[in-house]
């Protein structure tokens, strides 16, 4: 008996993870209970249970009495002297329990103790793995729909996708194997309940660390994402490594790790930008594709305004507003976008293009000398720089110009 005792709590502890000593205290706790449904009292009950063999013991301490007033806690002299001879009046004595002689109902109320530990145990067990999977990756297999949830076997046990943490549009089938992302689990009387999502931003985040080693790592960071589910997802990366290419690490050799990634979110596009301190750089490369001509941006109010060529103003906002909403919450800036011409109408966009040119036409009359040389090659800055200004002090005439042009062989540009 002891022996197939002993098995049972092995095989118990192999496949339900429950330890043999929580067991052993649910069989312990048993035979308190069956001598209490058959004696009526278990306040004077011991057990002792050794864990290498399961050999156990069911004892009652009795006190020697001159006069029996309770059979279950008393214990007379005579009956006393009958066991050993040196008990006297006011001794306690172990007194064996058979637990052959429960009766049938202490003998199931015994066994409703034990397997209600065992699933106690059990629920406990599956809550504490799964809690320690909470805010991470899973795999899951489709069972069936459940109104609009969807019912998934996570393998020990059955998680809940709700209608609003569901891509829109994306269909499952049965015995379909999909990655999720655990949202919460909860301890319940019929085990954990299990929330999962499909939208969540950082399940992107997890499967980029489990795709790709560095970031896995920590060679590449991950520092912001912006996603709209099923449709597409803006990602901001950053290398501790110099030697390291944080974009191209994500993208993998000839995009292999950004498509395994694609292919799990069904089509859904990825965006994957270089992050940097500087706001206006970041705001630049989270509009992407879109190329931008200028960034003023507020790092105390977080606004940004942003100036695109016309024909690159309906891809910076993207379809619906898209592309623009994606690069706001990836940046944590309000961003104002307008077209080249929208900015000079209103006054925001500065040329600096035309602006350096006229400098330029200033500084050639105020210095009366070409900044080219004979060839029409443009001088260097230290070439031109002279610490000594007297001698542009002097009045240019004009003769002195035509005198430069005709040296130089070309017009006022020296061309």
């Amino acid at each position: 008996m002891n022996n197939e005792l002993l098995e049972a709590l092995n095989i118990l502890e192999e496949e339900k993870n429950i330890s043999k000593d929580t067991l052993l205290e649910a069989i312990e706790n048993s035979l308190v209970t069956a001598c209490k449904n058959h004696f009526g009292k278990s306040e004077n009950v011991r057990v002792h249970i050794d864990p290498q063999t399961c050999e156990f013991h069911v004892y009652q301490e009795k006190t020697v009495a001159e006069e029996v007033e309770d059979d279950c806690l008393e214990i007379s002299l005579a009956n006393a002297k009958m066991i050993d001879s040196i008990y006297e009046v006011g001794d306690v004595i172990n007194i064996e329990v058979k637990s052959k002689e429960f009766g049938r109902i202490a003998t199931q109320n015994a066994k409703n103790v034990i397997l209600q530990k065992i699933r106690e145990e059990e629920r406990k067990v599956l809550f504490d793995e799964y809690y320690s999977k909470e805010r991470d990756v899973v795999t899951g297999v489709i069972q069936r729909y459940i109104g609009k949830n969807v019912s998934i076997n996570l393998g020990k046990v059955d998680a809940i996708l709700t209608e609003s943490e569901q891509i829109k549009g994306e269909v499952f089938k049965p015995t379909e194997r999909i990655k999720l992302y655990i949202l919460e689990v909860k301890s319940t009387s019929k085990g954990p309940k299990i929330l999962v999502s499909r939208t969540h931003p950082e399940l992107v985040k997890r499967l980029f660390e489990s795709e790709v080693t560095e970031v896995r790592e920590g060679i590449v960071e991950i520092k912001s994402i912006a996603r709209e589910a099923g449709s597409r997802t803006k990602i901001a990366v950053y290398s501790n490594d110099p030697d390291v290419d944080p974009v191209g690490a994500c993208v993998g050799m000839n995009g292999a790790r950004v498509n395994a990634i694609v292919n799990e979110l069904r089509g859904e596009k990825i965006d994957i930008i270089n992050y940097c301190e500087n706001s206006a750089i970041l705001i630049q490369n989270a509009l992407s594709p879109a190329k931008v001509i200028s960034v003023i941006a507020d790092d105390e109010e977080k606004t940004a305004k942003v100036v695109v060529p016309d024909y690159q103003l309906s891809l910076a906002i993207g379809k619906e507003g898209q592309n623009a909403r994606l690069a706001a919450r990836l940046t944590g800036f309000k961003i104002d976008i307008k077209s080249e011409s929208q900015a000079r109408e209103a006054g925001d966009f500065i040329d600096y293009e035309n602006d350096y040119e006229d400098d330029y036409e200033e500084e050639y009359y105020e210095d009366g000398e070409s900044y080219y040389d004979e060839n029409g090659e443009y001088l260097q800055d230290d070439y031109r720089i002279d610490e000594d200004y007297e001698e542009f002090d002097k009045e240019i005439t004009e003769e002195d110009i035509e005198e430069s042009m005709e040296e130089s062989g070309g017009d006022e540009y020296g061309e």
